[in-house]
């Protein structure tokens, strides 16, 4: 809860600094943005057909019609059709597998509170020693890699059980698995499949020690299900809290990856208000096209938060995601969000990503195009925050990046424009390479985004960087490609660099630290350390004319950085080095506001 309370903090400054803030346009009232499940009291949805009220503790042979008679979840399930809502009443439902193929709404009843656990409650252990206790368990969930996991490189990182999707909680905090017995403490568990056992090894004696039983919370099934064919309808789903499910928690649609298809078989999704938590795979897998996503809280999930596949015209907004990879799976490519295989015009506006100590932030992966990213927060990222490979057309405006790796990565894209971004203790690298040439372990996927010749185009203006302390090591900026690629493409990644302000504060020592690190260049490994935004204008000469670089900076910068104010004061010397953006980026990125141009996220 603590920590909750923190990054609800400091949503509030950065919700703050963008009421405040704007571009180019006149003032205009905005409403303050929420981020994460909103406090609600929900009317009855107005829907053609029958209400179904369920509640934990109801009897399956009640009708369900009314909230003084609820029937259980599962057989409401079993019962409704297009047109129908399931009304939760408050309270722990432990349940799962519950596979429809219907246009419904799932929702909580009134301002109550309905829990799905995918666990039930352990309560026969027996004791082994001083330190081991055991449970006789025939709900399982063992699993393996994919086939395209490299074991000889990542299993002495990742030992093989971790790949199983049991989970087990004390006091609601997960565990982690060990491969046998004598690994077993307070905060492990071992699994021995071949006797239905599971050994822990903090004593459970007066203790809530809850193991998965469940793999799925709802699963919209393309095919088949409770003798009715599927409509094509996507479901409402509001207000609830789903946790400690071993797989995916809600799937929406298929997991087959056609080369061709997309989400159409699913169209109109939407998911308000959830809580979803404490999963060892997927929160919300989503094949689903016009799918919308919105003031959701994501975290403590493995290898995606939420995974959108190939999905046309999506929408996630205002959501919170945090904690994901919560295995440290190694080689895995884990992710937060995960926006894959062309999945077109996919909108991430105003979330906050945050404490991602084993994971990427959001990955737009292979053949998507039209994405926008705007206006969001993503700080404490270990790996990528912004990660944009194999695809074509993206504009990333008016976001703030703290203390991530690669605040964004851009690979083997192109056409990407990246306006008004204010990037602190964050890099950015666009980068490219021989990708294409021959498919590769993923088959057809590289085929849908730019061919070798075609990753460039890209735009990067009115940028502000600023670094110091450790990180105060690195480029800020670097177009990357191997030497190998020089001659065969010669031109740049960037049709446009200009206007952006490069700050370091508090250097130590006298080593020089390039604010660039540019390729293609024509020497012996194709690049070339940039010192200064003037070194660069003279190779490339319609670069950088407008660009400023303040090193080793300790005037006054930002309004209150402590309390993540990262307005600009007015006084600082770059203030003026931006320039008026397009007016498709302005409405794309909803950056409208007062006065003049300025670099960064935010107005001063």
């Amino acid at each position: 809860m603590k920590k909750l309370n923190l990054i609800l903090q400091f949503a509030f400054a950065i919700v703050l600094l963008y009421l405040l803030s704007g571009c180019n346009q006149p003032a205009q009232k905005e409403e303050p943005v929420e981020y994460g499940p909103r406090a609600r009291t929900y009317e009855l949805p107005s829907v053609p057909g029958a209400v179904y009220y369920v509640a934990p503790d109801a009897s399956a042979s009640s009708d369900g019609l009314a909230p003084d008679s609820p029937t259980t979840i599962e057989t409401a399930i079993e019962k409704v059709v297009t047109g129908d809502a399931i009304i939760l009443r408050g309270g722990i439902y432990r349940t799962g597998d519950l596979v429809f193929n219907q246009g419904i709404v799932i929702q909580a009843y009134q301002n109550e509170k309905p829990v799905l656990k995918g666990t039930l409650v352990a309560q026969s252990w027996s004791k082994v020693s001083d330190n081991l206790w055991v449970t006789e368990w025939d709900r399982l969930f063992p699993a393996g890699p994919e086939s395209w996991w490299d074991r000889r490189r990542n299993e002495q990182f990742t030992p093989m059980h971790r790949f199983n999707n049991d989970g087990v909680f004390i006091d609601g905090q997960y565990l982690q698995s060990v491969g046998n017995i004598e690994e077993v403490n307070k905060g492990t568990f071992y699994v021995d499949y071949g006797k239905n056992r599971i050994y822990i090894g903090a004593d459970p004696e007066g203790r809530l020690v809850e193991i998965t039983a469940f793999r799925k919370a709802l699963y919209r099934t393309l095919g088949m299900a409770n003798n009715r064919i599927p409509d094509k309808k996507g479901p409402v789903i509001r207000g609830l809290e789903i946790t400690q499910y071993p797989d995916t928690m809600v799937h929406i649609g298929t997991t087959v990856l056609a080369e061709d298809g997309h989400g159409r078989d699913i169209v109109g999704t939407l998911i308000e208000d959830c809580i979803f938590s404490n999963c060892f795979r997927i929160g919300v897998f989503c094949n689903s096209d016009s799918m919308v996503m919105r003031n959701c809280r994501v975290f403590n999930t493995n290898t995606e938060g939420l995974y959108v596949v190939a999905s046309q015209d999506i929408l996630i907004e205002r959501n919170i995601f945090e904690q994901n990879n919560i295995e440290k799976w190694t080689g895995y490519y884990p992710s937060e969000v995960k926006i894959f295989n062309q999945s077109h015009r996919a909108v991430f506006r105003e979330n906050l990503v945050t404490n991602q100590p084993n994971s990427n932030g959001v990955w737009w992966d292979v053949g998507n195009h039209d994405a926008v990213f705007v206006k969001n927060v993503v700080s404490n990222v270990s790996q990528n925050a912004l990660f944009f490979e194999i695809s074509d057309g993206a504009v990333f405006a008016g976001n703030l990046f703290v203390d991530c790796n690669h605040g964004i990565y851009v690979l083997n894209a192109a056409n990407v424009e990246v306006y008004n971004n204010t990037m602190i203790n964050s890099r950015v690298e666009f980068s490219r390479n021989n990708r294409g040439d021959q498919l590769g372990v993923f088959g057809w996927h590289v085929t849908k985004g730019p061919g070798v010749e075609e990753r460039h185009g890209h735009v990067f203006v009115n940028n502000l960087m600023y670094v110091s302390g450790e990180k105060n090591t690195y480029p800020m900026l670097q177009t990357q490609q191997s030497a190998s690629l020089c001659e065969r493409l010669s031109t740049p990644h960037l049709k446009t660099l200009n206007n952006n302000v490069f700050i370091r504060g508090n250097m130590a020592g006298e080593n020089k630290i390039p604010i660039i690190r540019w390729a293609p260049y024509p020497d012996d490994d194709c690049r070339i350390d940039i010192l200064s935004p003037e070194e660069l204008s003279k190779i490339i000469p319609e670069f950088c004319t407008e660009c400023q670089y303040f090193e080793n900076y300790q005037d006054p910068l930002f309004a209150d950085m402590k309390n993540n104010d990262y307005r600009l004061i007015k006084a600082f010397p770059g203030i003026k080095t931006a320039t008026k953006i397009p007016d498709r980026i302005v409405e794309l990125s909803g950056l409208k506001g007062t006065g003049k141009p300025f670099p960064g996220a935010f107005a001063p």
